[in-house]
């Protein structure tokens, strides 16, 4: 993996970056799950900083709604890709990567964020249902996604592959855990094959930004305070470094909420 003298400034430091507001100019960056949540938050974010988006969710109205309030921001129109990825294949895959490829030419950035936790269960009393669900879209499609975009990342002049991780190997959370645990493996394995040494560099890097008040997590914890975790819109500073120019250097990027704070460029 990629060796460097310095480190980079640690997760909690990262909730106040700002960046530049042409920070991701031109940059085409896809982000899967982006209806809702964390995926909402950060799909803003970078189109205000300059980012030509495609959006990838199952729930068509939600890309709209955000699409729309993206437009009303003044900022770039984004792609909408309406795709369920619980039940994709890898031809559907394949036909979102040589779209974006067709458009553009080429692809700048890849956020995998989208995630179901599905439902927490005793082990003896898991759902094969929802094991197979919760491993699609959790870990299958982030792989053959990020394997069938490497050819248009490898185009780019500073391409970055991110993943929203979370620590999760615990009681009652079954396939979900076991997904996310693959991710960080994934995580390795790409760092390692894309590094500063290979033939085509692909930056990469993961994020577990810990409890945040997305839909998902009401869902799970409906007892909780409404102000028990950060919303969505506090976390965005981390993905914003992460995918932007001033992270090169750092591969594998490994940003956590539990990390001590260092100091950060505004």
């Amino acid at each position: 993996m990629q060796q460097t003298e310095h480190m980079p400034p640690a997760y909690d430091c990262l909730l106040d970056y700002e960046g530049s507001p042409d920070l991701l100019k031109d940059r085409v960056i896809l982000i899967t799950g982006a209806a809702h949540g964390i995926g909402h938050a950060v799909a803003v974010r970078y189109a205000c900083h300059g980012a030509e988006l495609v959006l990838l969710d199952w729930d068509r109205a939600g890309l709209e709604s955000l699409a729309e309030e993206i437009v009303a921001q003044g900022h770039a129109e984004p792609v909408l890709c309406p795709a369920d990825l619980a039940g994709i294949t890898i031809g559907g895959v394949r036909e979102i990567a040589d779209r974006i490829g067709e458009r553009y030419g080429r692809l700048d950035g890849l956020l995998n964020n989208a995630g179901w936790i599905g439902a927490l269960a005793p082990f003896e009393h898991y759902p094969p249902a929802t094991w197979t669900k919760v491993m699609n879209i959790n870990l299958a499609a982030p792989f053959f996604l990020t394997q069938w975009c490497m050819p248009l990342l490898r185009k780019a002049a500073d391409p970055v592959v991110g993943f929203s991780l979370q620590e999760s190997d615990r009681a009652f959370w079954g396939a979900f855990a076991l997904a996310k645990a693959g991710q960080r493996a994934l995580v390795g394995v790409l760092a390692d094959e894309y590094g500063a040494g290979s033939a085509h560099p692909v930056r990469i890097f993961g994020i577990d930004t810990g409890a945040v008040l997305t839909p998902g997590r009401r869902q799970h914890y409906p007892g909780e305070a409404p102000d028990a975790h950060p919303e969505p819109q506090r976390v965005t500073g981390p993905y914003l470094y992460a995918i932007g120019p001033e992270a090169r250097g750092f591969s594998p990027l490994l940003l956590s909420r539990t990390r001590e704070c260092r100091e950060v460029p505004r």
